[in-house]
């Protein structure tokens, strides 16, 4: 039985992975400092013996045995990263920090939850991993932009260095079930949106793409990435099924049943106007490939944000 942490733990994606990890007949222990996690997301896993719940801030030095480590800390979303956005610099940076030495400590593998924001808006289209990107150094977004591509010079640095065993996955757009329903991106906004029947909001003319990834795909490569002893990226993972915005709050409403009506308002600063993974590394490196269709997943996200609302 390995022992496991996952930074992040409570919140959407470390939730999933928690819950797979135990699946797997893993012990498993959940940091998060709770600012975008949730207790209701791992409530579920509380009587599992083999599952440990800490509330603790990863900026600050921790020392607990453990195999392997997930660094899925960190507020994902443009709302919640911008709201502190010197803590959400400091839990990119302070965070790996400290969990990289914590790794070393414990001989360790650790993997870190990277992004597609470290291309920026992008000038490449679809993005490879050998891209260094566009992205700007002092904007709103800078303090997520900048802070995770920190955090891989600092992955790459430790294992140059002290030969760390490290894994850095880019994660691109992702979806689900437990998605925080005030994080202000697109699937989560225009689902909930759609099924108020309230106006569905578009930035733009909503002519700029995003590719769309199920959770359980998106987890099915990290645990891949993590169980691969041959590569250690970084390798994006996402869905390559690209669409426009505008396409995409025409399908909820479609799904939905929605009496929605479409408005348009002003696209926010350093907003990507594409947004798409090139995988093949993915799929030559670890032979993983998405299986969910987006309708499928949609649907299970969908049920999800229906009864949430119900219970309100």
């Amino acid at each position: 039985m390995k022992r496991i942490i996952v930074t992040g733990g409570a919140g959407f994606l470390g939730s999933h992975l928690c819950e797979r990890l135990l699946n797997e007949g893993n012990y498993v222990i959940s940091i998060d400092n709770f600012f975008t996690g949730s207790k209701e997301n791992i409530k579920h896993l509380f009587d599992n013996k083999n599952f440990e719940s800490i509330r603790y801030d990863i900026t600050e030095p921790i020392h607990i045995e453990c195999d392997e480590i997930y660094n899925f800390a960190c507020p994902a979303s443009p709302i919640h990263y911008q709201r502190n956005p010197i803590h959400t610099f400091k839990t990119s940076v302070l965070g790996i920090l400290n969990m990289l030495n914590l790794a070393r400590e414990c001989k360790a593998r650790i993997l870190q939850a990277s992004t597609s924001e470290v291309y920026g808006d992008p000038l490449e289209h679809p993005q490879k991993e050998s891209y260094w990107g566009h992205v700007n150094p002092n904007g709103i977004r800078s303090c997520y932009d900048e802070g995770k591509r920190g955090a891989e010079t600092l992955m790459m640095d430790y294992y140059r260095e002290y030969n760390t065993d490290i894994k850095i996955i880019r994660i691109f757009n992702t979806y689900g079930p437990r998605m925080n329903e005030n994080d202000g991106r697109v699937v989560s906004n225009f689902i909930i949106q759609a099924i108020k029947n309230m106006p569905i909001t578009v930035y733009g003319d909503g002519s700029q793409t995003r590719s769309f990834c199920y959770c359980d795909d998106l987890i099915d490569g990290a645990v891949k990435m993590m169980n691969n002893d041959n590569f250690i990226g970084p390798v994006n993972l996402g869905n390559t099924y690209e669409m426009t915005v505008l396409e995409f709050a025409k399908k909820i409403i479609d799904m939905t049943n929605s009496k929605s009506q479409i408005i348009f308002k002003n696209l926010p600063k350093d907003d990507p106007i594409k947004r798409q993974p090139d995988i093949t590394l993915a799929k030559e490196k670890l032979n993983w490939n998405p299986n969910y269709k987006l309708e499928e997943g949609l649907k299970k996200t969908i049920e999800y944000f229906n009864n949430y609302i119900n219970k309100i």
